[in-house]
């Protein structure tokens, strides 16, 4: 009887070591690190709305604004697949600093154009003209891009030092649910008088 939940057990974390290598492989990765960029924005926002209901702020759950900011994470999903891929190969190496140059880099140059995305998005899905995109850029975006500054270079310098390249995305997501939260704070908190009871 033991060793049959034994063997059970075995089998159940063999299949789970299977499922994980084909998720992580080339041919899914890509699908994998979207899927994953999609569900933590969609629960970061979850999250927001709850605290922002909690808190007076906002009168129902609102499921359009979930799905726009599950979007978003799709299209900031797809650019951090392969910014982490181009990064690898660019820039070669663990060495401290080969490390703190990629974390500059990606600072300096992922960090505003995932921002931009995030924004450009949601104005698509909002259909929001030019101008009120470039209003709400200058408004909010400055808020994010230090926020990104604080979190990012130290959880970076673990990601780019210890992990391989397929785990990028997962370790940046997973790191990236509380600034998912501040995310969707930074970009409805503004509008919450205008949005209630939509």
């Amino acid at each position: 009887m033991v060793m049959s939940g034994h063997r059970t057990i075995n089998i159940i974390f063999k299949k789970i070591n299977d499922i994980k290598t084909q998720l992580f492989s080339p041919k899914y990765l890509l699908y994998t690190n979207v899927a994953i960029s999609i569900s933590l924005s969609a629960t970061g926002d979850v999250l927001e709305q709850h605290y922002e209901i909690l808190k007076g702020e906002w009168d129902k759950f609102s499921t359009k604004r979930t799905k726009n900011m599950a979007i978003s994470g799709m299209s900031v999903g797809i650019i951090c697949h392969y910014w982490y891929k181009y990064l690898d190969v660019k820039l070669p190496g663990r060495t401290i600093d080969i490390v703190l140059k990629k974390v500059v880099i990606d600072q300096l140059i992922c960090s505003p154009l995932y921002i931009t995305m995030f924004f450009l998005t949601l104005a698509i899905l909002e259909k929001n003209s030019w101008s009120e995109l470039k209003n709400e850029i200058i408004s909010k975006a400055y808020k994010l891009y230090i926020a990104e500054w604080i979190i990012w270079p130290p959880a970076q310098i673990f990601n780019f030092y210890f992990l391989p390249t397929k785990y990028r995305v997962l370790y940046d997501n997973t790191i990236s649910l509380g600034y998912d939260v501040y995310t969707s704070q930074v970009k409805h908190g503004c509008s919450n008088s205008n949005l209630k009871n939509s």
